[in-house]
């Protein structure tokens, strides 16, 4: 176990919280006893109990969602009680507009208006987004995915550009709940090793089990064993959006929708360097560099489709070539392409896409084009969230050495492994009595709940037995409790159940796809009276269950 100290941030390798959360901890007791005597709890300061909340992904639907549980759990002086608010997904994307407004949680009325006026109302502009893009690709080292998403996708679904840095939304007297935003470590996740679990809190971010953290100011700045040697810029609220809600980015079907979104990107930058087609600048170098990029992309979304991508790659070696300063140095796949042959098909274009990126770069490394080669080049390699590893080089036994050996790391949304944020919360050192897991996910809904306990069982976290035996999770009901001895009791509610939608339930999970358009602004109200129905129906539930829990504390004193 060890500690490092840095000049104007920390890395800290250790299994205890950091020292402003265990202030605040503190300092929030005194709210939560007054809510729970609100509400017919009476305890003493050392009884009162350690309640997490957790909004599940979901893209929009988990947004407004959770906005809805929210405003219910207020009315029902409920909320108070909450001593942290984590997210995953689209539940971030909630989370982060309510954390604009200082004391949000005194004043949900109002910044609720305010939140649904926005999302109701006009689009960021084609512009506005892509100047946010251009200083992503700028500002900082290492370019990936997830600044294309975050500018060019989160602003059509939360309507607006927050570049303010995730720091400026927290002082230590917020009398909201404490804020955890979570990801995953995707080398992780894919190898099997080490600690996927990945939080951003207020002062830290880092790995949730393993217990190593770094300034969240500094995330993302280059380190050596335990030393900052070159500063990144702090992440913004918007970029930490793309960060947490892109578990989207899965699936052929948003393969698809990424490279179209590039195609659009790839025709606005065109007419605004002025260069156009046919009779406007056509046998211009530039101009030929533009029109194979956008072949390029279009022979990947043929190939995706199955189509024969032939004439599209005829015409892309031609010009490439025709465009060469030395034709010997070009590189191409030797190989056919087969687009009957799925996965060789992706392979294929992975390797051309990237050769050909590399081929125009020779003569064309300068603006705009360094940026669409790097937009190809990461759909190619398919990384999201890459940051550097500020754990590079160090030695410490208590951090898996796959985590000490990297240079960079890839993040992405916690959703693609577990689609609620547990983990962030089961750290032993939270020391939570209660989760209410607010569960906005597609299909069946004891999926999230179900995997965080088996995976409890293989780490020796302690967790409830979850048994749903006999539901049918196609007909759920709207409030399941598990529980059991010294370990934390598990609220779970399902977004759409037999309560809240009676026999209509597929109905309400057709109209809130999590891949679709912006919601309308009847569709928003529609989908948060049916959210907040699931707290106001269960209120003498969850009081029930948290007076269960004063009184097991206080017996065990």
């Amino acid at each position: 176990m060890s500690s490092f100290k840095l000049q104007g941030s920390e890395v800290r390798i250790e299994h205890s919280l950091n020292k402003n959360e265990e202030k605040f901890r503190v300092d929030r007791r005194n709210t939560v006893q007054q809510s729970l005597q609100n509400n017919g709890i009476h305890c003493s300061v050392d009884e009162v109990p350690n309640i997490a909340l957790l909004g599940s992904g979901g893209g929009e639907r988990a947004m407004v969602g959770l906005l809805g549980s929210l405003v219910q759990l207020q009315k029902a002086d409920l909320l108070d009680c909450v001593l942290y608010l984590s997210g995953v997904s689209g539940s971030t994307w909630c989370m982060a507009s309510l954390y604009q407004e200082p004391d949000w949680s005194t004043k949900l009325e109002s910044v609720k208006d305010k939140i649904i006026q926005r999302l109701g109302g006009p689009a960021v502009s084609w512009g506005d987004s892509f100047a946010k893009l251009k200083k992503y690709y700028y500002e900082k080292d290492i370019f990936s995915l997830t600044d294309f998403w975050a500018a060019m996708v989160v602003t059509t679904y939360v309507k607006e550009i927050d570049e303010q840095p995730f720091t400026k939304y927290w002082n230590q007297q917020s009398k909201d709940q404490f804020p955890i935003y979570t990801v995953t470590d995707k080398q992780c996740k894919q190898n099997n090793e080490g600690d996927p679990w990945f939080e951003f809190s207020p002062h830290e971010a880092g790995y949730s089990l393993t217990g190593a953290f770094v300034g969240v100011s500094n995330f993302g700045s280059q380190f050596e064993k335990g030393s900052m040697i070159k500063k990144q810029p702090e992440i913004d609220m918007l970029y930490l959006q793309g960060l947490c809600g892109s578990a989207l980015a899965d699936g052929e079907e948003i393969v698809k929708f990424l490279w179209q979104k590039i195609k659009d990107l790839f025709n606005g930058l065109r007419c605004l360097e002025g260069l156009g087609k046919g009779m406007f600048h056509s046998e211009d170098p530039d101009s030929k560099c533009f029109q194979v990029l956008l072949d390029l992309v279009d022979m990947n979304l043929c190939v995706l489709e199955g189509k024969d991508p032939s004439a599209l790659e005829k015409s892309i070696r031609t010009t490439v070539a025709d465009l060469a300063p030395d034709k010997s140095k070009l590189i191409f796949p030797v190989e056919k392409l087969d687009v009957t042959d799925k996965e060789a098909a992706k392979l294929y274009m992975k390797q051309f896409t990237l050769d050909v990126c590399k081929n125009l770069s020779v003569r064309f490394s300068f603006w705009p084009f360094d940026l669409c080669y790097s937009i190809c080049r990461c759909m190619a390699q398919w990384i999201w969230g890459r940051k550097y590893d500020f754990l590079h080089n160090m030695t410490d036994e208590a951090v898996p050495p796959a985590l000490l050996k990297s240079e960079r790391r890839d993040y992405e949304d916690a959703g693609l492994l577990l689609n609620s944020p547990y983990f962030s919360v089961l750290r032993k050192e939270r020391d939570i009595d209660l989760i209410i897991s607010l569960d906005f996910s597609d299909g069946d809904p004891f999926t999230t709940v179900k995997d965080a306990a088996k995976t409890c069982r293989e780490r020796n976290i302690p967790f409830p037995e979850v048994n749903t035996d006999g539901e049918d999770p196609k007909n759920p009901k709207d409030f399941y409790v598990f529980k059991g001895k010294y370990v934390p009791t598990v609220i779970h509610i399902p977004l759409f159940n037999v309560v809240n939608c009676g026999d209509k339930i597929e109905a309400w999970r057709n109209k809130y796809c999590t891949f679709q358009g912006p919601y309308s602004a009847e569709m928003i109200t529609d989908l948060m009276e049916v959210a907040g129905k699931n707290i106001t129906n269960n209120k003498a539930k969850v009081v029930k269950e948290i007076r269960e829990i004063v009184e097991q504390k206080r017996f065990s004193r």
